[in-house]
Order: C-alpha cells, then sequence, then structure tokens
C-alpha cells in the first residue's frame, strides 16, 4: 500500500474514529495507520471500541500494526492535537478511568463538540442506546463472535478481489443492507441516539458502535455515525468552515492507487 505524499495531506479541524477494534485480527490496521498518516487535525475523537478487550480475552492477537496506531496517537497528542478517548462497551474497562488524561489524551464518558460553524455536538459511542446490549450481555458477545468470524471471511473475500483488481467490499454491509431486521434496527438506533441528543439542548451529535457510516437530519437533530475500521474503513472529519463529511478510506485508497497506475501508464507512453 503506498503512503500518502505531503501534497495530499489533509488538514482539517477534527477527525472522529471509532470501532477499530485493536486486537482483532477483523482490525484493519494497516488502513488506518495510511488515514493517520494523511491528515493533519486539530482535534481527534476516538469515539470508542478502539481497543477490543472482548476479543483479547478471548485470544491475545496484538501485531505491530496494532501497536503503531497506538503509538500513532499517542505523538499526535505529543504534537499538540487535542485527543479525547470515548470509551465503548468493547473497550468499556477504561471507563473507570474517566475523567484522567492519560499521555495528553483526555478519557471522557462523552463531550460536547463545538463547530467551527458554532453547531453543538454531543459525542458518544452509543451503546447505551442499544437494547441488546443493555438488557442482554451475553447475546451481545454471541453476536460479537459471529460478527468477527464473518469479517475473517470477508478478508478473504477482499484478498481474492485485489487478485482481480477488484476494489474492497464489504460483505457485512451487504447483508446488514439486505436483512430487514437489521435495517429496522439501524433506524431504531438512530432514532434513539437523536432524541437524547435533543433531549441535552444539541443540534446534534457524533457516535459510532453500529459500523453504518452516515450523516443525515432526524427530526432537526444532525445525525453523524463515523462507521469503523474493520468493514467500512471510514472516518468523520469536520473541515475547517465547519462542514461535515464521511471519509471511507477503502475507496480512497482505491482511487489513488488507480491514479498511481494510470500516471505510470502515461509516463510509460510518453517514453
Amino acid at each position: 500500500m503506498r503512503s500518502a505524499g505531503p501534497d495530499e495531506t489533509l488538514r482539517c479541524r477534527t477527525v472522529f474514529i471509532s470501532d477499530v477494534h485493536l486486537g482483532s485480527s477483523a482490525c484493519s490496521a494497516e488502513l488506518l495507520l495510511d488515514f493517520l498518516d494523511s491528515i493533519e487535525c486539530e482535534m481527534l475523537y476516538l469515539v470508542g471500541d478502539i481497543i477490543d478487550v472482548w476479543s483479547l480475552r478471548k485470544q491475545f492477537y496484538w501485531p505491530s500494526s496494532h501497536n503503531e496506531v497506538v503509538r500513532r496517537v499517542l505523538k499526535m497528542a505529543r504534537n499538540g492535537t487535542r485527543v479525547t478517548y470515548i470509551p465503548g462497551n468493547h473497550d468499556e474497562i477504561f471507563r473507570d478511568h474517566v475523567g484522567l488524561d492519560v499521555g495528553g489524551v483526555g478519557i471522557r464518558r462523552d463531550s460536547i463538540h463545538q463547530t467551527a460553524d458554532g453547531r453543538r455536538l454531543l459525542v458518544l459511542h452509543g451503546d447505551e442506546f442499544d437494547q441488546v446490549v443493555q438488557f442482554s450481555p451475553w447475546l451481545a458477545k454471541l453476536g460479537a463472535h459471529a460478527y468477527e468470524y464473518l469479517i475473517r471471511l470477508n478478508a478473504w473475500v477482499n484478498r481474492c478481489r485485489r487478485w482481480f483488481g477488484a476494489p474492497h467490499w464489504s460483505l457485512a454491509k451487504y447483508l446488514k443492507h439486505r436483512v430487514k431486521n437489521a435495517v429496522q434496527y439501524i433506524g431504531e438506533f438512530e432514532r434513539a441516539v437523536a432524541t437524547a441528543a435533543r433531549q441535552r439542548g444539541v443540534d446534534g451529535l457524533v457516535c459510532g458502535h453500529i459500523h453504518h457510516a452516515e450523516i443525515t437530519v432526524i427530526d432537526g437533530i444532525t445525525y453523524c455515525n463515523d462507521g469503523d475500521w474493520v468493514e467500512t474503513c471510514s472516518a468523520l472529519v469536520e473541515h475547517p468552515d465547519g462542514r461535515l463529511e464521511i471519509l471511507r478510506w477503502a475507496e480512497h485508497v482505491a482511487a489513488r492507487e488507480a491514479r498511481g497506475d494510470l500516471q505510470v501508464v502515461m509516463t510509460d507512453r510518453a517514453a
């Protein structure tokens, strides 16, 4: 995978990422490292499930790329980026340390972010609005294991697709959009979180948890989900003017490499 050059650096005000799942073989750490190498930001929000403690308890898995993600985030904090870590359900053990600042990273239960254009956004992971997680933790963990197997299958599918020059594709996302109960669950989750944001008196919210990147408006509330780094490989960014955008990094890398291949072909023809 090519690294972004200096001319490709994306300078933004704020970056929101969640559901990285470090410690799980499903984590796309290399893509995330490429993303972090390609951005400069004033604020970075880690919106939960950054470390998959559930997976680590089952089987220890921590390759060098996962360690490098942690090093890269800490380096950003040392270099002046304000980093806020909001633990999710997979890394809920860190909620015991809410209020502390560790290595320049502030651990918070949730946060209020004000955009450059004056909007106030509630930032939280979102698992507290998931009835399965709240009332049936064992069922949630069973589902997490099944999901991890699905993602592993997806990894093999994408290896085959790369052999044929096809772009990254999410099997889990494909299935979620075609299973009626999954679509209904996503809609109910979004409405529940939007209602909570309205009760808090904010203009919108940023969350993760359901691995479904989206920006939409629900009854006057701006709902943003930054996606994940397992299947979607996406982040939510705030531009200097306050505009919010979802970046789907696997698609970005595929397009960037296609441009590079085209430049090689054109150079060969010119020669």
